[in-house]
């Protein structure tokens, strides 16, 4: 049975999580995967032979209508190797205004049509007596489990992954757009985590999802210790991605009353997360990340020239500067301690990070802690 970080005696950082130590511990926040798994692993043909090891995850940024009630969003792009589209707008305006959507790098046009035909449905202005809009959709690349050239994630797996989005615990591991993702070498996917600030902090709450495709195997470091060297004589012989082309997109949200240009200060700081964990951003990998804050609201339509917005003091933002660094970094863990074996395209093999190594780090952690 897989088990969570927390679950196995690792704790990283000093603040507290939210409830469900999830994304969705910001209140309204709701998340859902669609999830293919098809075919039996065989020889890497061309595209459509499969097997299927895919799909997309949709984060809803809040409750409410995000197209008329608009949140207050930002970004940061440690390394480019990759695409969020509709970034550049919301970078632009400072403003997210669908929701965000994750998924394997040849799905993205899918997925953004998928996401207007299904807002188009829902909002039947758009394009008349409202102005367009662009979805955002991440992308890693996972071909090396998943028959990605198939291009089998459809219309119909975005209203599946919207319809079923939900607050409270959210799924990870080999689910939604994580299916066929790789990370250091081993199996990795969706992750997430939370922290809460202490009331005299501000009480702000912080939440993380990552999808995880990054990093070689002998530079993964859990809570500083260089587990992936011992892991990587473990799996001497495994059969491995040959470049380390693989991505990480973070999408991070806080209710803390932050503008855009904090929020975007906010993610680069999440590249600090990545880092702990051990990746470089190589040549060929993207880490880009995505955030909001469900604090402000700002309406597409409205009679008042001027509206009014809260906004933490920049003097005060410290804690979530911290706060982000440890909700990635236990996001990215949890994605690999939950993810399981999986055998795709080419028949290879991914095998997922074995639970009793991180269980021989939370011993050695904790005999360090009883000679501190």
């Amino acid at each position: 049975m897989r088990r969570r970080l927390r679950d196995l005696g690792i704790t990283l950082g000093v603040f507290p999580t939210g409830e469900h130590n999830a994304i969705t511990d910001v209140a309204g926040v709701r998340v859902g995967h669609t999830t293919l798994i098809e075919g039996e692993p065989g020889p890497r043909i061309r595209g459509g032979g499969g097997p299927v090891r895919t799909g997309l995850t949709a984060v809803m940024p809040f409750g409410g209508n995000v197209f008329h009630d608009r949140v207050v969003g930002g970004g940061f792009v440690l390394n480019g190797a990759g695409e969020v589209s509709g970034m550049t707008q919301l970078l632009e305006w400072g403003l997210l205004e669908t929701p965000i959507f994750l998924t394997n790098t040849l799905s993205v046009g899918t997925v953004s049509s998928g996401a207007v035909r299904r807002l188009v449905r829902d909002y039947p202005g758009i394009g008349a007596e409202h102005d367009v809009l662009i979805p955002v959709v991440g992308e890693c690349d996972d071909s090396w489990l998943n028959d990605i050239a198939g291009q089998h994630v459809t219309h119909a797996h975005v209203d599946q992954a919207l319809d079923s989005a939900t607050d409270g615990p959210v799924a990870e591991g080999n689910v939604g757009g994580g299916t066929g993702m790789v990370c250091f070498d081993l199996k990795g996917g969706i992750g997430t985590a939370s922290r809460k600030l202490p009331d005299s902090l501000g009480g702000y709450t912080l939440g993380m999802l990552v999808m995880t495709n990054f990093g070689v195997l002998e530079d993964l470091h859990l809570a500083g210790h260089p587990i992936g060297k011992r892991l990587a004589k473990r799996f001497a012989e495994l059969a491995k991605r040959k470049n380390n082309y693989g991505s990480i997109i973070a999408v991070m949200a806080t209710d803390a009353p932050l503008l855009s240009q904090q929020i975007s200060r906010v993610c680069k700081r999440v590249a600090l997360g990545i880092g702990r964990a051990g990746s470089y951003a190589a040549h060929g990998s993207g880490e880009i990340v995505i955030g909001f804050s469900t604090t402000n609201r700002v309406p597409r339509v409205s009679t008042q020239a001027v509206y009014q917005m809260d906004m933490l003091r920049d003097t005060h933002i410290d804690p979530l500067y911290r706060a982000a660094i440890e909700a990635t970094e236990e996001a990215i863990f949890n994605a690999l301690c939950m993810a399981e074996d999986m055998r795709g395209r080419g028949g290879f093999f991914c095998p997922a990070l074995p639970l009793d190594e991180v269980e021989r780090v939370a011993e050695i952690l904790a005999r360090a802690d009883d000679q501190a």
